[in-house]
């Protein structure tokens, strides 16, 4: 998997939905997730996060900027290794 860090605009849209006030606790959790990645593209989103941030992305109430965010949390989360096992069956 290429290593992949959250971008100058996302980042910007990240702390736009941190300053804001009327965003839900769930974008909230989204985008401090993306933003602590701008800087260590190394880190992945945590399981927990993901799932939050998959609600954020299905809401149609989210604004651009949460569910902007929210993507770039999901596309830094770490894939799942299939093994071997479960490929042949």
């Amino acid at each position: 998997m290429a290593v992949k860090g959250t971008g100058r605009k996302v980042a910007s849209r990240a702390g736009k939905v941190l300053s804001n006030p009327a965003a839900s606790k769930n974008a909230k959790r989204t985008a401090g997730s993306a933003l602590s990645q701008r800087k260590s593209p190394s880190r992945t989103t945590s399981k927990k996060v993901a799932k939050v941030a998959s609600k954020v992305m299905r809401n149609p109430k989210a604004s651009r900027a949460a569910k902007s965010a929210a993507g770039s949390a999901l596309s830094q989360r770490r894939q799942k290794q299939t093994s071997k096992k479960k490929a042949a069956k």
